[in-house]
């Protein structure tokens, strides 16, 4: 690898990544603490487990309608002022949470945190593009959605401590969850404000040879992807590739989010835990997610090969989530949620080097915006079939088999795919080594 290259890459990964997997820490936490506190504010507020599914999955249809303009608006305006204006909004709306007193109330504040949170994620996916070449993008995006498990390996433990404030100063331990988890995506954005750059020709934290490398190996890949796709942002909306890439991402996000709201009622179901343990407990299947993907997603990387790195993890999803219904022994049911949890995450990282592989420019910022919104929906229908199946039959099994069928519908999609990893690299970076 070329001395400038790796100084240059080295650089820019430190001064990003772990900040921005603080970001999505923050972000993802912000999304899923309903899912712990649902231990408590369900019984308190009269909230069935159905209400709770569509209420936990509505965020996403806000988030939906939102996306792609909140996309574009940070395409234009700079991520360094949209990510600040997204964090400030949803840290106030997910304190907001505290205050909900019923289903419609519920309801209320989960539309407009999706509204808020609308374009975080893609946009961050986005803004990786303008500072990433190809070739290191899905180690890159791997690390940035370690945040994801992560958010789960921490906070469901601190969640379900926090739980237990319940009565201090006269306030539920379900609403100290929410105020007090809240308050870091406040202080973050004024942080990123001050902090982030927009793009390298403005990075003074750059030596002039590494801001002119990173500039000229981006321009050449962003002109190859022109000159074999040229797609515009508003084709981009219905390309073929970019629907089918959708579907495949509704099938990881249905298989992520359905088990994600619902993994603490189902390890409280297992009897005898107190809601610290429950944390604890559902917070093994993430910490072994958090190394898989890093570690499958530099896989991939290494050998630049993306197609059977998404397969064998979606495969993994399908087999562990069904697989955890047909054991009742605990520790059995733990191991293969675990296995399907792994699979859940593996595939993330690796799915997002596709889109970026042949979009660029504002086709980039529309596109993954749109297959990002629509894959989102089913952060909606993920968990409300869970809660549907569980008042329907009084058990989790039926919502977990609809789940396990969402994993190999991605897999299905993976399978249909057309894929040139070239594309992902300008034309004298290939063979770039490890």
């Amino acid at each position: 690898m070329d001395s400038v290259e790796k100084r240059t890459i080295a650089k820019v990964s430190l001064r990003l990544v772990p900040f921005l997997m603080l970001c999505y820490f923050v972000a993802y936490l912000d999304r899923v603490n309903v899912g712990f506190a649902a231990l408590s504010m369900n019984k308190a507020l009269g909230i069935s487990a159905t209400a709770y599914g569509f209420g936990a999955g509505i965020f996403f249809f806000s988030y939906f309608v939102f996306e792609v303009p909140s996309n574009l608006m940070l395409e234009r305006f700079g991520a360094r002022k949209w990510i600040a204006r997204i964090m400030m909004s949803w840290g106030i709306l997910s304190g907001s949470m505290a205050l909900v007193s019923g289903e419609t109330s519920f309801y209320i504040v989960r539309v407009l945190l999706g509204i808020a949170e609308a374009g975080f994620f893609p946009g961050i996916i986005f803004f990786l593009t303008l500072w990433f070449p190809g070739v290191y993008r899905a180690r890159i995006v791997g690390w940035f959605m370690a945040a994801i498990p992560l958010s789960s390996v921490l906070g469901f433990p601190v969640s379900g401590m926090i739980l237990g404030m319940d009565g201090v100063a006269g306030l539920a331990g379900w609403k100290w969850l929410f105020l007090i988890e809240a308050a870091p995506a406040i202080v973050l954005s004024i942080v990123v404000w001050f902090y982030l750059t927009d793009r390298p020709a403005e990075a003074k934290w750059l030596l002039p040879d590494e801001r002119a490398w990173l500039a000229q190996r981006l321009s050449a890949e962003a002109r190859q992807k022109q000159e074999v796709h040229g797609l515009s942002a508003l084709r981009t909306l219905i390309d073929p590739k970019v629907l089918l890439l959708s579907l495949m991402y509704f099938g990881a996000v249905a298989t992520n989010y359905g088990t994600a709201f619902w993994l603490p009622q189902i390890v409280k179901g297992f009897g005898g835990l107190s809601n610290v343990q429950v944390g604890f407990v559902s917070a093994i299947p993430y910490l072994v997610a958090t190394v898989g993907m890093i570690l499958w997603s530099r896989s991939s990387d290494a050998k630049l090969e993306r197609k059977w790195h998404a397969i064998i993890p979606f495969v993994m999803a399908a087999i562990g989530i069904a697989g955890s219904t047909l054991v009742q022994d605990p520790m059995l049911k733990m191991a293969a949620l675990t296995f399907g949890i792994f699979g859940v995450f593996a595939v993330l990282p690796v799915f997002w080097t596709f889109p970026t592989s042949f979009l660029s420019g504002a086709a980039a910022a529309a596109g993954i915006a749109a297959i990002n919104s629509i894959g989102n929906l089913a952060g909606f229908f993920g968990p409300f079939a869970m809660g549907w199946f569980k008042d329907m039959t009084g058990s989790f099994s039926a919502g977990l088999w609809f789940i396990a069928g969402c994993a190999v519908m991605g897999m299905v999609c993976v399978i249909i795919l057309k894929h040139d990893t070239k594309l992902e690299s300008a034309p004298e970076a290939l063979g770039v080594a490890d």
